[in-house]
């Protein structure tokens, strides 16, 4: 705003105060206006209003539109080919290669695009483990974006840290910055790109907060690996014996809601490490899916988003009275709340335990209202579901999705920020769980009595019931049954669990109907594993489903 405008604003004075020795002209940019460096939430308040960026709804929470996009543009993601990636990386749809020499020409327009701006800048970090801790810098356009990383990041108010900071990885956010297809060869005038040999992430042309949240996550899906971490797109929890459950599931199987259970601490809510230490959550925030929260369903998160310091992407909300709506999907399905963890009142202060999981769910959002609202899995079972990553992709957690959700299969519950081949991931996990002996449920928050639009979601109180019976170990001793097609066993009872939910057939009308959904998606889950065979034990690809 500064370039053709010049006066104070409301955080002019403080500007500096919390500034690094390693600047941003170390980084290239140079003939900048005024740098904002890691204001607090109330200055950062001040300057969102202060420049019109979003709108203060009742009882405190800011309220932000991200514009065209309200998703990720995972269509759109790139990544710098040199020699630190190019025989490590997992190179295709998710993964696609940029050259040095353009990477180099975009980061030159974008330090020219900056000259004369404004800037906000957050010195953070990643990995609340201090043995796995990184530095990360995230330079902003956005005041509201500033705040974004504080919510999401772990931060720190020490002056003297703040001085010495050196990053070990920068974002850098400029939404008002179009790339040109021409020129960059990129796919659109949008794009994110990830530089792990300059330790440069750049995000243009986008507004939606997710895309620093995610391209940090992608970082340390790649680095963490070398140090003997697993990184998992995961939320997670402890129980009072210090019982650790992780929770793999994509955009919309229900990580956040039901992670945040108040007989448990929670660790985090979408993104871990697990190392030969134990558990440790990536992120100082959460980043929840809003659209239909309920207060009594969701207390916590939902009072999270009537609560000042929670960012609120396009929620919509009455400008008369500053009520928000979280019903309303005018804007889009994929409302968003980002806030700090300590607004959930039962967390793990610190973000990480030295316990390893007990408990390992995988989330799916069976749209097709077949699969069994939970399964018990063996390790090769485990193994064949955790590189299927069987899901439904939810309306509006990507873009170019519609109302319907879409059957995909998203290796590690997270191909999108998997930069390394799954193998090497679903190795990782196979130790680990035989190692400390870990259980693996197979939980279903999709469909039931027909495929969307005919059936109806399961209710979460199931759900929550099923997933309280597993953790506390109340399905050890009960009954099961061998499913006919994919052989993992089912409960056949479970404590306050209707005994009809355990067998999805029997809420169909027609049951011949059912088994031939049944079986067509276990085609689709053979074709889909047809991708990984290679290399893969006879024991694992025998885990799959068996046609009739």
């Amino acid at each position: 705003m500064s370039k053709y405008l010049e006066f104070n604003t409301p955080a002019s004075k403080e500007a500096m105060q919390l500034a690094s020795d390693f600047r941003l002209k170390n980084q290239g940019f140079t003939h900048l206006d005024r740098v904002y460096w890691n204001l607090p939430e109330s200055s950062l308040y001040e300057e969102i209003i202060f420049r019109n960026e979003g709108n203060i709804a009742f009882n405190g929470p800011v309220v932000v539109n991200t514009g065209k996009h309200t998703a990720r543009a995972a269509a759109d993601k790139i990544i710098v080919l040199e020699e630190s990636t190019k025989d490590k990386i997992w190179w295709g749809e998710y993964n696609r290669p940029y050259s040095s020499e353009k990477f180099n020409s975009l980061l030159a327009r974008l330090q020219a695009y900056c000259q004369g701006e404004e800037l906000f800048v957050q010195d953070c970090y990643a990995g609340a483990d201090p043995a796995y801790k990184m530095p990360v810098r995230i330079i902003t356009e956005k005041a509201w974006h500033s705040l974004f990383a504080r919510n999401m990041f772990l931060t720190t108010s020490d002056q003297e840290t703040l001085k010495n900071f050196i990053p070990d990885f920068t974002v850098i956010c400029v939404p008002g910055f179009k790339v040109d297809p021409m020129i960059d060869s990129t796919r659109s005038e949008t794009a994110i790109v990830l530089n792990f040999a300059d330790r440069m992430a750049i995000i243009a042309n986008s507004l939606y907060g997710g895309e620093i949240k995610k391209s940090v996550f992608t970082v340390l899906n790649f680095l963490l690996t070398f140090q003997d971490v697993l990184p998992m797109h995961c939320s997670a929890n402890v129980g009072n014996a210090g019982d650790v459950a992780l929770f793999f599931g994509l955009s919309g199987t229900g990580k956040t809601t039901l992670s945040a259970d108040p007989s448990r601490k929670l660790i985090g809510d979408d993104e871990h490490g697990w190392s030969p230490e134990g558990v440790f959550n990536f992120e100082g925030g959460c980043y929840a899916k809003v659209i239909r929260l309920s207060e009594e369903a969701e207390p916590q998160i939902y009072k999270c988003t009537q609560s000042y310091g929670t960012i609120l992407e396009n929620v919509v909300y009455d400008k008369i009275t500053r009520r928000i709506d979280l019903d309303d999907d005018s804007i889009t399905e994929n409302t968003r709340a980002s806030y700090p963890v300590e607004m959930i009142p039962n967390i793990v202060s610190d973000g990480y335990v030295h316990n390893h999981p007990k408990n390992i769910i995988f989330l799916t959002c069976d749209a097709s209202g077949v699969m069994p609202p939970i399964a018990r899995l063996n390790a090769e079972q485990a193994q064949y579901h955790f590189i299927s990553g069987y899901t439904s992709k939810i309306a509006g957690t990507e873009i170019g999705l519609g109302i319907e959700p879409q059957i995909t299969f998203s290796a590690c519950f997270g191909a999108p920020f998997m930069v390394r081949h799954p193998f090497e991931y679903a190795e990782m996990l196979k130790q680990r769980m035989m190692k400390h002996n870990a259980n693996v449920w197979l939980v279903n928050t999709g469909w039931v009595g027909g495929r969307f639009g005919v059936g109806k979601r399961i209710s979460i109180r199931h759900t929550r019931n099923l997933l309280n019976a597993a953790l506390e170990g109340n399905l050890d001793n009960v009954e099961y049954r061998t499913d006919k097609l994919f052989g993992f066993s089912v409960p056949t009872s479970c404590p306050e669990v209707p005994t009809e939910v355990l067998d999805p057939s029997s809420s169909w009308g027609n049951k011949d109907e059912y088994w031939k959904k049944y079986d067509a998606l276990a085609a689709r889950f053979v074709e889909n594993f047809k991708l990984f065979e290679s290399g893969v034990s006879e024991e694992v690809k025998s885990a799959g489903p068996k046609r009739k």
